[in-house]
């Protein structure tokens, strides 16, 4: 596996796939960050939520469900990683 400091650089060009909004985190979005990882293994994900308790619980949640790695959280945007399994 990568070290986090590579992917946090990797990551740095990379512009948000999924965006999880009001309606918080859905069965529709888990299925696309899933699909995400499995396509690039690195990316990043946009949580518009003002609360950071509630952004720390949604990350931690999206985290547990995709087996994803938290690589960094800066603002609002969020980078997980998950190796490719061939």
């Amino acid at each position: 596996m990568a070290h986090t400091h590579e992917l946090r650089k990797k990551a740095h060009s990379l512009k948000p796939v999924v965006m999880i909004g009001g309606n918080g985190l859905t069965e529709a979005v888990l299925k696309e960050i899933d699909r995400a990882l499995f396509d690039h293994e690195l990316i990043k994900i946009k949580i518009a939520v003002k609360d950071k308790d509630e952004k720390k619980q949604l990350t931690e949640q999206i985290c547990e469900h995709t087996q994803a790695e938290l690589i960094q959280s800066i603002g609002h945007t969020i980078t997980v990683y998950r190796e490719r399994i061939e």
